[in-house]
């Protein structure tokens, strides 16, 4: 992206993949997808995956970056090209995730956490789902500072909890659900549907014996009556 067009000088796309192979892949989707979840009652948390984030408007300073994904607190949702944050009151992303991928290069990591400090990131995680290896760093100041205790941490912004074992990261909502795959979301919602359903079944058959012993009832009341006897005597 170092070459500026005066014609476009604010690109949405680089051409590049959004991820170099599944298990990344999967990763951006449900922590995208999940923290889309987490904060859908708030009209005034922007969240996105893959998306160009512009920090300045002259280009001559920097180009743009990509977090796998961004959360931006204050700002309303809806459909983005990209994020230029002199449109958006200013406001810069306070959380990013980046999902390691394996050509990522110790030095493009090292950019980009220049960048993101640089430019107001609060919180930024760094995952490698392949060696199950996760860093958080936290704004202290002026600087990004690595967090050292992991393992049950959670986001001051996000509220979420992290639990790394050994053989993988989990993470969970503050109501302690776990963060799920979209399969997994809609498989749960088919299995509830199903609950409600069944539910609704038994329900509707209750209805209905109840019904029929009222009938019944009042079909032997009706020939009590009809011998000269009160059944409600």
């Amino acid at each position: 992206m170092s070459r500026i067009d005066p014609d476009d000088p604010y690109p949405q796309s680089d051409g590049e993949p959004m991820a170099e192979n599944t298990l990344q892949y999967d990763w951006i989707v449900k922590l995208k997808e999940n923290l889309e979840l987490r904060f859908a009652d708030r009209p005034d948390v922007f969240v996105a995956g893959d998306l160009f984030w512009y920090p300045v408007a002259d280009r001559r300073i920097t180009g743009p970056l990509a977090p796998d994904v961004l959360v931006a607190f204050g700002r309303p949702k809806g459909p983005r090209g990209c994020y230029k944050q002199w449109e958006e009151g200013g406001i810069a992303p306070q959380v990013v995730f980046e999902v390691l991928s394996p050509s990522n290069s110790a030095k493009e990591l090292r950019d980009k956490r220049d960048f993101y400090e640089t430019y107001g990131v609060e919180e930024y995680y760094l995952y490698d789902p392949e060696r199950n290896r996760l860093e958080i760093w936290l704004r202290q100041g002026e600087r990004l500072q690595p967090v050292s205790h992991l393992n049950g941490w959670v986001s001051p912004r996000l509220d979420i909890r992290f639990a790394l074992g050994r053989e993988r990261l989990e993470v969970f909502h503050p109501d302690g659900s776990p963060f799920r795959s979209p399969l997994e979301m809609a498989l749960l919602a088919q299995e509830e549907r199903q609950r409600a359903e069944q539910a609704d079944r038994r329900a509707t058959q209750s209805d209905l014996r109840a019904e029929q012993e009222y009938q019944r009832a009042e079909t032997l009341a009706a020939r009590l009556r009809a011998l000269g006897l009160d059944p409600d005597a």
